[in-house]
């Protein structure tokens, strides 16, 4: 018996192996056109102006209130989505065309930021996004807009499956941002049980382009099929089960999961499979299921290859001019490669706390981080060369706040001043509508989420060595204790400040199981080895770690599941 226990600690104790990524091997270890902007910064000046009622800009405000009470008795508000969209304000179909990606994203990002949205100028916005619950169509699930009557002007509604699934997913961790506002947990109930029996009558197959979650059945139509929908149910199910311990839900999380692996090929739509990357494993770790998450990481680096889904969408890898370009999210194919914002910050949602699950996997995620925040930045209009934008005369509308919609390889508008010009900032508005105007090249709805990358992402003295934060977006979870990545992306040794976040304090790096440092009081410099991770969690000084069956344990709080 103490041979078998001595044996056990052993494995607990040996260093994690790391997994490489093959799209991720092909990115650059250190981006030759490499910077970082404070997002923690701009994501909050992005929600003073966006939320600015009085804004005195050339466009004037870019919130309006709606006054129509669907669903819920109380007013809303609206945001534009891109730049003076002609369908949209206060004075255009009764205020109601707004999109809840929209809303939803920027209050999330607000919240991780430390910006309280249920009280902000004597307005409670989180209470306020509930009448994004569609009860008077009978679906019962947080839709992408209030009503049916607007859904047919843009964006997706009850047609395009990704649509219906990710504000649920957003609602939940707004939810979790921002717990206790009335009514909340009656939605996220319905929601999970929507969700749970839409799983159950899907019974594996989610070959569909959308499902009704009034009549639970799905649809077909000219829109690709969306199976990693799946990976947004699992998810979702997933936060269910955390927040309300109802076991039909995780199994529910289960299935799901089951179903999206069960894919013959990549089926990444836009948003959901990085959250199903994210779900299958923390039920390996937690749940001791034995998902391929290897083979879904792929699926989404790699991206769809399949005629019939949406050919060529995943993570992008090269140099386009003088710009790197690697880890934003677009399509492969289009164009050469078409990059956008909104798709490039959202994975790292998922894909940041996903390694205090899969260890392995610290290297990879710390370089694609690397790669995708330092490029985020290019579809800012004061963070691109103006010969790389394609309305340059429009760069300071906003003073910086909100960016291009999207980045290109190549200009698809045929403009003459951009003939092999590469990349170029640019965006799709002004081809939704006829009238609509190049200013709906820059996208609210694409900026909203930098709140994400505001939380996680923070620099070290050392260029290039990032501090990212693996609890904040890891939603409904132990984080008793702060974990952080560090990824060294150079040849040699290098040396950080820990910036220490509590009191006295012990620093255990759960990826080569050892102590960094004990009875920490104030920042400490830490070493990073050559091309290779810490994942660091900072205990309470003179904690006894405990090691049972494969685990580390610290004060009753698991610390590693490897």
């Amino acid at each position: 018996m103490l041979s078998a226990v001595f044996t056990t600690a052993a494995a607990t104790t040996r260093p994690v192996k790391q997994v490489a990524i093959s799209r991720i091997e092909q990115m650059p270890d250190m981006p030759s056109s490499y910077q970082m902007l404070n997002w923690y910064e701009k994501a909050r000046k992005f929600d003073a102006y966006v939320f600015d009622w009085n804004n005195k800009g050339e466009l004037g405000p870019l919130i309006w209130e709606d006054d129509s009470c669907r669903n819920v008795k109380q007013k809303t508000f609206g945001l534009y989505t891109t730049l003076g969209d002609i369908r949209q304000g206060p004075l255009h179909h009764g205020g109601e065309f707004h999109e809840s990606l929209n809303s939803l994203t920027a209050i999330l990002g607000a919240g991780l930021v430390g910006i309280d949205k249920t009280n902000q100028d004597g307005r409670n916005y989180v209470k306020m996004l509930q009448n994004f619950f569609n009860s008077d169509n009978g679906w019962n699930i947080i839709m992408n807009n209030t009503n049916p009557q607007v859904a047919n002007l843009g964006g997706g509604y009850g047609r395009d499956w990704w649509y219906d699934v990710l504000p649920n997913a957003l609602y939940y961790a707004v939810c979790d941002v921002f717990p206790h506002v009335k009514g909340s947990e009656s939605i996220m109930r319905s929601i999970a049980e929507q969700f749970a029996k839409a799983d159950s009558v899907l019974a594996g197959n989610y070959d569909y382009s959308y499902f009704d979650y009034g009549k639970m059945r799905g649809g077909r139509s000219q829109i690709p099929y969306q199976q990693d929908a799946a990976g947004g149910h699992s998810y979702v199910l997933l936060c269910a089960y955390k927040k309300f311990g109802e076991g039909r839900y995780l199994r529910h999380a289960e299935s799901a999961i089951e179903a999206l692996l069960a894919q013959k090929e990549s089926c990444f739509y836009e948003a959901l499979l990085p959250l199903g990357c994210y779900t299958a494993a923390y039920l390996n770790a937690v749940e001791g299921k034995k998902y391929d998450v290897h083979k879904l990481l792929d699926w989404v680096f790699d991206g769809c290859k399949s005629p019939t889904g949406r050919t060529g969408w995943g993570i992008i890898v090269g140099k386009w001019g003088a710009y790197d370009v690697s880890g934003l999210q677009g399509s492969i194919t289009d164009g050469g490669g078409y990059a956008f914002l909104m798709n490039s910050v959202k994975p790292a949602w998922p894909f940041v706390p996903m390694v205090k699950y899969a260890p392995q996997y610290a290297n990879a995620i710390g370089k694609w981080m690397l790669n995708n925040a330092s490029a985020c930045r290019l579809f800012f209009p004061g963070c691109i060369d103006i010969n790389h934008q394609w309305a340059p005369e429009l760069r300071n509308l906003t003073d910086n706040n909100v960016a291009y919609e999207g980045l290109r390889k190549a200009d698809d508008y045929g403009k003459a001043e951009l003939k092999n010009v590469s990349p170029v900032a640019i965006g799709d508005g002004p081809k939704w509508i006829e009238g609509n105007p190049t200013t709906t090249m820059m996208s609210v709805y694409s900026t909203a989420p930098i709140g994400i990358l505001g939380a996680v992402v923070d620099t070290t003295e050392v260029k290039g060595i990032l501090r990212l934060n693996c609890n904040v977006t890891d939603f409904y979870s132990d984080r008793t204790y702060p974990v952080y990545l560090y990824y060294n992306p150079y040849a040699s040794e290098e040396n950080v400040t820990y910036k220490v976040s509590g009191k006295c304090c012990d620093l255990y790096d759960v990826i080569s199981k050892k102590y960094v440092a004990r009875n920490v009081t104030s920042n400490k410099r830490i070493k990073i080895p050559a091309k290779s991770s810490r994942l660091i969690y900072e205990i309470p000084a003179g904690t006894r770690l405990k090691f049972e069956n494969g685990r580390i344990i610290a004060n009753n709080h698991i610390i590693s599941y490897n």
